[in-house]
């Protein structure tokens, strides 16, 4: 399995930027799909998840941020809106080991290279 993200950018605070994930494998619809970031000096962090029913999100970027999934395409997007110079981070794209996604970064079984965003105030 692996997982490409793509996406990121330099961008000024208040402007968006939209994330893709594309996953290899089979039976993508069965699996989990999630995002984790990681700011400079900090641990990574949970930003967003969805999984058949349900989408989860961190509450630094709840109702600015979107998850979405294209199980055709295997492929997962974030959509981020109102840029904070605080989401500046690397972002991963993550699989889950099954359909049951969480914020527990132990719930995922695999992840992307990760792709820089960089706000700017």
């Amino acid at each position: 399995v692996q997982l490409q993200a793509s996406g990121g950018g330099l961008v000024q605070s208040g402007d968006s930027l939209k994330l893709s994930c594309v996953v290899s494998g089979r039976a993508f619809r069965n699996y989990a799909m999630g995002w984790f970031r990681q700011a400079p000096g900090k641990e990574r962090e949970f930003v967003a998840a969805v999984n058949w029913y349900d989408k989860y999100y961190s509450d630094s970027v709840k109702g600015r941020f979107t998850i979405a999934r294209d199980n055709a395409e295997n492929t997962v997007y974030l959509q981020m809106n109102s840029l904070k110079p605080e989401d500046t981070a690397v972002y991963y794209c993550v699989r889950g080991a099954t359909h049951y996604s969480s914020t527990d970064i132990g719930t995922y079984e695999y992840w992307g290279q990760g792709t820089q965003v960089t706000v700017s105030s």
